[in-house]
């Protein structure tokens, strides 16, 4: 008779946290190991924008106006119609505008 050996669940879970943590160590590790080069591209971001005179940053590309709240007109997301379903994920994670929640 051949005996079959099962695999606790218990084990497969205890392998698979034990991979997760040290997963996670490494990315902590990798982050603090890129921190001084991020620094510097931050600063030269700076200056490209002070050179350029941007003046905002565009916080959604996906439509006119979730690109920049103060810049979109209140009525933008029900362009198709008033009762129009919002078609862009970014729409939900712009509050509304702050004359509309008064």
């Amino acid at each position: 008779m051949i005996k079959t050996h099962r695999i606790r669940k218990s084990t497969v879970f205890l392998v698979l946290t034990i991979v997760n943590v040290m997963a996670f160590s490494l990315l902590m590790l990798h982050a603090r190991s890129v921190q001084g080069r991020a620094g510097e591209l931050l600063a030269s971001s700076s200056r490209i924008a002070r050179e350029l005179q941007l003046t905002d940053l565009c916080l959604f590309t996906e439509a006119r106006y979730t690109r920049h709240p103060a810049m979109g007109d209140v009525h933008a997301a029900f362009q198709d119609h008033p009762i129009a379903l919002e078609h862009f994920p970014s729409g939900s994670l712009v509050p509304a505008p702050l004359p509309l929640v008064r």
